[in-house]
């Protein structure tokens, strides 16, 4: 599959505009059936990480994981508010959304902000952009996380300190589109210090490894293929996720961890493959 220009316009091609279509007669649909809130629909999934040199005062960072809201799909705002109230029960330090907040149409996408502007963590919101959001409109996409107190870390880093120490949490802009910039993110780093990386196709692990600068790298894109057969997997992989599909891997010096999303593509249903909100405690690595 040919990857698209790194264009910043909305996309128009017919493919799109069909599953456009799609997703505008499945919502009409939905609404007749209802799409509430069910919490039994989703899976909190506990992670510890265990990190060489994080310092004592980060000793049980929580980071609370979500990607691929795709709104306006399968995700309603009753599921969004839902869904926003299991990541307050979590008690995070830090939430990490990992792109695609729109899938295919950009209606009533504003209506994300209410349910956004209800994340409580301790430190900070933090995200990446996704394909879709440049797909649907990129503009209008960080407009919403700006008026939602969200940071983007468009190849950028954040810093938390705790008590004099740093943990910094980097984030490089989507791949599919050619709009990672990890020279700049590194340069924008100390030499050393314990790294979370947020990217939303998982297989740039394979790049951001190599630098062995990254503890963590967290990323969705993939939906965990909508589909898992048990103790094989998913058999959908295609670009941005052909590697590393859902969960946990260990790449060189560092995790992968995949979130399978909360939302759907134009196809509204998952086999084996609950919609997810990761739960990640950092600890420290003794050696």
């Amino acid at each position: 599959m040919k990857k698209r220009k790194a264009i910043d316009e909305p996309r128009e091609d017919l493919t799109f505009r069909l599953r456009r279509g799609t997703q505008r007669i499945m919502s009409r649909y939905a609404k007749l059936v209802g799409q509430k809130f069910n919490s039994s629909d989703f899976e909190v999934v506990k992670v510890d990480v265990k990190i060489l040199g994080l310092p004592i005062p980060f000793q049980g960072y929580r980071i609370v994981h979500i990607s691929d809201i795709h709104y306006g799909q399968w995700i309603s705002a009753d599921r969004l508010k839902g869904v926003i109230g299991l990541i307050n029960q979590q008690k995070p330090d830090i939430v990490a959304i990992t792109g695609d907040f729109v899938s295919y149409s950009d209606k009533n996408i504003e209506d994300l902000i209410p349910a956004l502007k209800e994340i409580h963590a301790r430190d900070a919101t933090v995200a990446v952009l996704g394909n879709h959001d440049y797909w649907v409109s990129a503009k209008r996409v960080r407009s919403i996380l700006s008026e939602s107190s969200i940071i983007e870390l468009n190849n950028d880093v954040y810093t938390v300190n705790r008590k004099g120490f740093d943990l910094y949490v980097a984030g490089v802009d989507s791949t599919t589109l050619d709009k990672n910039q990890l020279d700049k993110v590194l340069q924008k780093l100390p030499p050393n210090g314990p790294t979370i990386l947020l990217v939303h196709e998982p297989d740039f692990a394979d790049i951001s490894a190599e630098t062995k600068r990254f503890s963590l790298q967290l990323s969705g894109h993939s939906h965990g293929g909508q589909f898992v057969i048990p103790k094989l997997g998913t058999p959908f992989r295609i670009d941005g996720f052909k590697k590393y599909p859902l969960g946990r891997y260990q790449v060189g010096e560092m995790v992968q961890y995949t979130n399978r999303g909360l939302g759907t593509n134009a196809f509204w249903i998952r086999i084996n493959c609950a919609p997810e909100i990761t739960v990640i405690d950092l600890q420290p690595l003794s050696i």
